[in-house]
Parts: C-alpha cells; structure tokens; sequence
C-alpha cells in the first residue's frame, strides 16, 4: 500500500474521542436549554390567566364609564365575571365591586411547574383613573362616571406568580 491510500483509509471515518466531544456538548446544551423551555412554557400559559381577566375588564370600564357617581355596586359578583375553574390554567377570578380590582389566581397543577401555586400567588389587575396612578371608589363623587373613562389597568403580581408573570405584570 502506498501513502495515498493509506491517507484515505486514515480520513474514513470519526475516532471515538470526537463523537464523545460531540456528546458531551450536545448533553451540557441540553441541561442547559430543557429547564429554559420549562420555564417558557410556565410563562405561555401565566399569558393566558392574564387573558382570562380581559373580559371581566371590559365590563368593569364599561360600567366605570356608564355608571352615575352614585351607584353603588356592592354585592358579590356585581360584574358577572367572578368564577371559580373558568379555564383549564385559571382557578378563580373574583372582581371587587368596591374598586373594580380583578384578582386572577392560576390554578395549583396545571401550570406545569415543579411547585404549585398557593393562595398568595395572584395577578390582580386594578383600573386607574389617571396618570397619577390613583384608584377608583365606586359608588362615591370621586368615581366620575358618564363618560369617565378608565386611564389606564395596572398589573401586579405576588409570590411564585411574579416569577412567570408577563413583563407587564411585574
């Protein structure tokens, strides 16, 4: 055999040692992207127990904005939207009838994170009347009503909620 066909024969194929690089840093991507994609999965289905408030919302600004100052609204479920297991990933949603606060609770398991969810982990979504961040009092002078409408609704979160939370609600 000359050099030539001993070069060839050399260059067939990978040794042992490169296909063991190859896993090995195939492994150490894989630990490294796998939690990740949990994590945005988590947050996938936090967007949608943000969601589950949209329509409770439009009928709270809806009633902001046609109620007369001195309705009051002050029994339970004043709104129509309060609820326990509306969705598959929403536990509850209850809305304040003194502040037209929603308060959306994610539902314990279903997320699919390793811990679930306890009670002090919420999203509550609150309606602003100004820039200046001030809240509303239903059923008082301060309300407005007949055209008022609602500024602005700020989002918040609690406990493990915040972690998964859409950026607008942290």
């Amino acid at each position: 055999m000359n050099r030539r066909t001993l070069a060839r024969r050399a260059q067939a194929g990978f040794t042992l040692i490169e296909l063991m690089i190859v896993v090995a840093i195939i492994g150490i991507l894989a630990a490294v992207a796998l939690p990740a994609y949990k994590d945005y999965t988590v947050k996938a289905r936090m967007a949608e127990v943000v969601l589950a408030a949209s329509q409770c919302r439009t009928t709270i600004s809806e009633t902001i904005q046609s109620m007369s100052p001195d309705t009051t609204l002050s029994a339970a479920n004043a709104f129509g939207c309060d609820g326990t297991n509306p969705t598959k990933m929403v536990a509850s949603i209850t809305a304040n009838p003194n502040t037209g606060a929603i308060v959306v609770a994610p539902h314990a398991t279903n997320l699919g994170q390793t811990t679930a969810f306890v009670a002090a982990d919420i999203i509550t979504l609150t309606p602003l009347k100004n820039a200046a961040g001030d809240g509303y009092t239903l059923g008082t002078a301060t309300t407005g009503g007949q055209g008022t409408q609602v500024f602005e609704w700020k989002c918040t979160s609690g406990g493990a909620a915040a972690k998964y939370a859409p950026g607008s609600c942290r």
